[in-house]
C-alpha cells in the first residue's frame, strides 16, 4: 500500500507565494501518474495539475501560469509552487498517485491553503 504526506500549506496574503510537497512512502512516481487536487468548502473537488511519468503536465486553466507541477523522483516526492495566489486558491490540496495499468488511485491526507487580505 502506497501512503501519500503532504506538507506546505499555510495563510498567505493575495499575490503571495507557497510550495506544497507530497512524499510517498514507496518509489512510484518514475511509473504512475501524480498530480495535486483541491476542494473548497461546499465545492466539488477539482483537478489542479498532474504529470506522467513521461513528463507530460496538464494545468486547469484557473492557475495555468502561476503553479508549476514538478517531481523529484529520487527524493520519492512531488511539489506543487505556487505563485501570485488568488483567494479563489483557498482550499484543502490533496496529493493523488494513479497506476496506470489498472486505475487504482492513493491519496494524501490533504493540506490547508488559505489566501486573504
Amino acid at each position: 500500500q502506497v501512503q501519500l504526506v503532504e506538507s506546505g500549506g499555510g495563510s498567505v496574503q493575495p499575490g503571495g507565494s507557497l510550495r506544497l510537497s507530497c512524499a510517498a512512502s514507496k518509489m512510484i512516481f518514475s511509473i504512475y501518474t501524480v498530480g495535486w487536487y483541491r476542494q473548497a468548502p461546499g465545492k466539488q473537488r477539482e483537478l489542479v495539475a498532474t504529470i506522467t511519468s513521461g513528463g507530460i503536465t496538464n494545468y486547469a486553466g484557473s492557475v495555468k501560469g502561476r503553479f508549476t507541477i514538478s517531481r523529484e523522483n529520487a527524493k520519492n516526492t512531488m511539489y506543487l509552487q505556487m505563485n501570485s495566489l488568488k483567494p479563489e486558491d483557498t482550499a484543502v490540496y490533496t496529493c493523488n498517485a494513479r497506476n496506470p495499468l489498472n486505475g487504482n488511485n492513493f491519496w494524501g491526507q490533504g493540506t490547508q491553503v488559505t489566501v486573504s487580505s
